[in-house]
């Protein structure tokens, strides 16, 4: 394995907090993010929400698209403070977090991507209507497939 790919993910508890209430608050459409920490070890610490500003609007239940000056205000903002854009974060509102074609090819690989998207459910919780959410963490290679990575919660 590549020393720059990382093995697992640490998630700051702060961070988590936000980019889950960020990604469910753009629902129905998808919300998405930037992820900013450092890589030794690969630690998401702050999380830059962004707009979606994907066209046409009426797609964005579906699709998103994060705005590029954001991408350089938040890349400024890490570098001012010994941080780095680790990767983004999107959901899928109506899917599983599993990234898209269209989502890896938007994406500037190497990179990570967090998704939250709809959980696999017990068929009971389904037909009462529970909602159930996960968040998958992936690393997406210059080349080859996308790799699911296991990711914590850090204090």
């Amino acid at each position: 394995m590549n020393p720059e790919t990382p093995a697992e993910l640490r998630l700051g508890r702060q961070a988590l907090t936000l980019l889950e209430a960020v990604l469910v608050a753009a629902a129905p459409e998808e919300g998405c993010a930037l992820l900013l920490g450092g890589r030794d070890p690969w630690c998401v610490r702050r999380v830059w929400p962004c707009l979606n500003v994907w066209e046409p609007a009426a797609e964005r239940r579906r699709r998103f698209a994060l705005d590029p000056r954001e991408q350089l205000l938040a890349q400024k903002w890490a570098r001012s403070r010994g941080l780095s854009v680790l990767g983004s974060a999107h959901s899928h509102p109506l899917s599983e977090p599993v990234p898209s074609a269209l989502d890896r090819s938007m994406a500037f690989a190497p990179t990570l991507m967090l998704i939250l998207g709809q959980a696999d459910r017990p068929a009971t919780a389904a037909a009462a209507g529970a909602t159930s959410r996960e968040l998958a963490c992936w690393w997406l290679p210059e080349q080859g497939s996308p790799r699911r990575l296991a990711w914590r919660m850090d204090d």
